[in-house]
């Protein structure tokens, strides 16, 4: 039976926790040379809607380490853009590519292609959830602390689609997450509801970023205005200025707690220079996981017997 992943919610713990293990050990083996062409002669579809730098690069890059091909799409270079139902796209599709992935607006899109198609479909970014980013996150936080169990998140900003796929991880994995947003940019009330019911009361809410980091192990930026939103940057900075990364916050956390950014980072908004490029950050290692953890993800979804 085909899988797909259009939310975390769609994995078990286990098979989170084994997809984290495997990227792990497919990131050395590439080290080593003895990286093997698992997904020789599978080919991948990327369509996408909206723009992208590492979603791109990551999933190509994965494909051919493993010996796959990729056929990437601009949507405005296919029939969707006049009208041609991810139905029916999906149906076609399913008899000439072994997966697809999509990264787009609207995540009905995308659980559409993954109703109708008889193939692996990812989601690659949807305006309500970033699945590959935060599983590559959860890899990252394991390869720094050793472990997930004990963890505490801090999400300090928008209560976006990062934010929403980083409740699910909570829900599935049991770990504590504190998300301060501004009051009107919290996470969406029903994913926030079914989260903190599924994950035992672990997910706490507030509108004090110091309140957020004050246990934090990892505190978490992402820019405060997401794509479609441009329009509004003027007018969202004035309310995200308190929710900074800088130095006055990363005082009120935890001497070892280290900061992440889903990039790309607005620099002198969201987060500050001296923050993003000192000591405590890890943004550029949970970039290059994004490689690591889609290669065992596309090897899960494309070629489950290996």
């Amino acid at each position: 039976m085909k899988r797909d992943l259009c939310t975390i919610l769609d994995l078990t713990a286990e098979e989170i926790l084994a997809l984290i293990s495997r990227g792990r050990q497919m990131r050395r083996e590439w080290a080593e040379g003895s990286l093997r062409p698992a997904l020789a002669g599978k080919v991948l579809g990327l369509i996408f809607v909206k723009p992208s730098t590492r979603t791109r690069v990551s999933f190509e890059a994965a494909m051919y380490r493993l010996g796959g091909h990729c056929i990437t799409m601009a949507e405005k270079d296919t029939q969707i853009a006049r009208k041609e139902s991810h139905a029916d796209t999906a149906r076609v599709l399913s008899r000439y590519v072994d997966g697809l992935m999509i990264r787009t607006y609207r995540h009905e899109d995308v659980e559409e292609l993954a109703r109708f198609s008889t193939i692996p479909v990812i989601n690659g970014l949807t305006d309500l959830f970033h699945p590959c980013q935060v599983l590559s996150d959860l890899q990252t936080i394991q390869e720094k602390r050793g472990s997930l169990d004990g963890l505490s998140v801090a999400w300090v900003g928008d209560g976006n689609n990062v934010a929403h796929s980083w409740i699910n991880a909570s829900a599935r994995l049991g770990f504590t997450l504190h998300l301060a947003c501004p009051p009107g940019s919290e996470p969406d009330a029903r994913i926030l509801e079914r989260g903190r019911s599924e994950g035992r009361g672990r997910i706490h809410l507030t509108a004090d970023p110091k309140e957020a980091v004050r246990s934090a192990d990892f505190i978490y930026a992402d820019v405060w205005a997401s794509m479609g939103m441009e329009s509004e940057e003027a007018a969202r900075r004035k309310v995200f200025t308190p929710y900074q990364i800088n130095a006055a916050l990363l005082a009120a956390a935890p001497p070892h707690a280290l900061v992440m950014h889903c990039l790309p980072a607005h620099r002198g908004d969201e987060i500050t220079d001296d923050v993003m490029d000192g000591p405590q950050s890890i943004v550029f290692d949970q970039a290059e996981n994004r490689l690591h953890l889609q290669m065992a993800l596309l090897e899960w979804l494309l070629n489950p017997r290996s």
